[in-house]
């Protein structure tokens, strides 16, 4: 798995044009710990997908609202997907946070840029299959986002079976176990588009960080 150091500086709050030698080497090092010791997890599946009303249903994950609804507009088929880097970066990052804060932060920010770049390549395997159906991924969207409530994270934990599957559970208000998790609705589409991966989901928030505008500065 390639874990770009672009990315990890971005999630830090700098850039490559500002980062320091020493800080470029701890991040260095910090992705290959994680490298070594995370076993990255995934699982996905298709389903047809019924617009309604107000709602859009995929499979039985029935999402109220116009934001997931308008994403995947146009798409007869959804892939409803999860992944995870496992327990051991939290693990580590727990462990690092006792006695190394800087080092626990560089931890986080290389863990958070892993967990893209492993969903990156998974979605780049779920492309290839598609084309050979004549489908294009939209990007994923995952709950959290715009008014695709976070508490779906649930139905799609239970819809992917992940706690036995992959080891992804969820807390009482909803938070992903292990952390650096991911859990997403694909659209496939028939219409091939330009925007297929991509750190920017489309949603809303103008003054998001990780837009792809304030990735470009970088």
């Amino acid at each position: 798995m390639n874990v770009d150091e672009k990315e990890v500086l971005r999630y830090l709050g700098c850039s490559s044009r500002t980062a320091d030698d020493l800080l470029r080497r701890n991040v260095a090092g910090c992705i290959e710990t994680l490298l070594k010791i995370c076993t990255p997890r995934s699982i996905y599946k298709v389903f047809p997908v019924t617009f309604l009303p107000d709602a859009v249903q995929i499979g039985n994950l029935n999402v109220a609202g116009s934001d997931l609804r308008g994403h995947i507009r146009g798409c007869k088929k959804a892939v409803i997907f999860a992944a995870t880097l496992g327990i051991q970066a939290d693990l580590l990052i727990e462990r690092t946070s006792k006695t190394d804060m800087s080092r626990a932060a560089i931890l986080q920010a290389a863990a958070a840029a892993m967990t893209e770049s492993y969903c990156d390549e998974q979605e780049a395997f779920i492309s290839a299959k598609a084309e050979q159906e004549g489908l294009f991924l939209r990007p994923r969207y995952s709950p959290g986002y715009g008014d695709f409530a976070i508490t779906h994270q649930r139905d799609i934990l239970t819809l992917l079976d992940c706690p036995k599957r992959i080891g992804l559970t969820m807390t009482e208000s909803c938070m992903l176990v292990p952390t650096k998790s991911v859990t997403a609705v694909i659209g496939l589409t028939t219409e091939k588009s330009g925007c297929t991966i991509s750190k920017c989901m489309g949603c809303n928030s103008k003054n998001c960080p990780f837009r792809k505008e304030a990735k470009a500065e970088n």
